[in-house]
């Protein structure tokens, strides 16, 4: 059997920042996770840097691939972002990193941790705006500024879920959708 030492690592690094965060967690502490010398890690990262930036990277694919999962082309542009937002949200919500990373930038304001926050959250408005765009393209939707469009939804999604619940009762999905559907393709207008 083959150990592919650098997959072993990044599995190490993973559970070690999942559980320890980004400041806390030290090649060493990875090293002994990993079952390697500390010397093998840098054979395949220069710093701890790259390594969490291989990590993210991967996370940011994966919650990719679980939006792209609930999208179903028979549904409209709306009811898509909807689930695709909710399934990005969730993922976050119930990943190990994901939530370990928001504490530490929360209560440490890591510069690390806060620029790989970023990343996530371009990431996440790249994948939108995309969706807004091809919506556009069809006629689905009218012409909209899509990166602002996304930047929009993404914010209402993260209030809705995590920013209410922190005084209120959590909202269930459907009547996230039901807000979701009445600000963006509504309007308030009567």
């Amino acid at each position: 059997m083959v150990v592919n030492r650098k997959q072993q690592i990044i599995d190490a690094a993973t559970k070690s920042f999942s559980l320890f965060g980004y400041k806390a967690t030290t090649m060493d502490q990875v090293a002994k996770l990993a079952n390697v010398g500390k010397g093998t890690i840098y054979t395949f990262f220069k710093n701890k840097e790259e390594l969490f930036d291989e990590i993210v990277s991967t996370l940011i694919l994966e919650m990719k691939e679980a939006a792209e999962q609930v999208i179903d082309p028979q549904l409209s542009f709306f009811e898509n972002v909807h689930r695709a937002l909710y399934r990005i949200l969730e993922f976050r919500k119930q990943h190990q990193l994901t939530i370990k990373l928001f504490q530490e930038e929360r209560e440490m304001g890591t510069p690390a941790v806060q620029e790989v926050m970023k990343k996530l959250e371009s990431a996440i408005i790249a994948y939108i705006k995309q969706k807004i765009e091809e919506a556009i393209e069809k006629g689905e939707i009218r012409p909209c500024d899509a990166e602002i469009t996304a930047f929009l939804m993404l914010k209402l999604y993260v209030a809705l879920i995590f920013d209410w619940e922190k005084n209120h009762e959590p909202l269930e999905k459907e009547k996230i959708a039901e807000l979701f559907e009445l600000y963006f393709l509504k309007g308030l207008s009567k």
